[in-house]
């Protein structure tokens, strides 16, 4: 098999849950579509080397937290996130209204603290696979995850439509 038709197979199979990452990284369908793009594309051109790795995810976790991070830091985009949300499918079970208070609340994160909630709780990374992705000591994910989880908590504390997620607030 071609190296094109084996990162295509790939790619294929994972863009999906690689852009509903991104989503929750960047709070916005248009800005994830952008990373994960990216993120493919550093992947390609890596390809031959890391189809060699144990895990293939973990690495493409990592190219996307990176290019994440640092498209943060650089500040240099002109693009501007829009007001409207696409029209699309809503979502299988659950309260749609609960995950868009969630997402909002997500979205006013500082961005290193937003990357270890995605990454601890929706990608389910080990402490140790979260410390190694992000560069930090396995000491500072611990506290970086309770002090993002006590802002949060903070941030969804007034919310009546919270009621199902009082785990959270405890």
């Amino acid at each position: 098999m071609s190296v094109d038709t084996e990162f295509t197979a790939y790619a294929a199979a994972r863009a999906q849950r690689l852009r509903d990452t991104a989503y929750l990284l960047c709070g916005d369908w248009h800005a994830a579509q952008d990373l994960t793009q990216a993120t493919l594309v550093k992947l390609y051109g890596a390809w031959k080397r890391v189809e060699r790795s144990e895990s293939i995810d973990a690495y493409a976790r990592q190219v996307m937290l990176r290019t994440f991070l640092d498209s943060r830091r650089l500040k240099r985009s002109t693009e501007r996130p829009v007001a409207d949300v696409p029209e699309g499918a809503a979502p299988v079970g659950g309260d749609p209204a609960l995950r868009l208070t969630l997402l909002a609340a997500l979205a006013r994160l500082p961005i290193n603290r937003r990357a270890v909630l995605v990454l601890r709780f929706w990608e389910d990374q080990s402490v140790e696979a979260t410390a190694e992705a992000m560069g930090l000591s396995v000491s500072a994910v611990k506290s970086l995850t309770q002090r993002a989880l006590a802002e949060l908590r903070e941030v969804l504390r007034d919310d009546t439509a919270l009621a199902e997620l009082d785990f959270l607030l405890v």
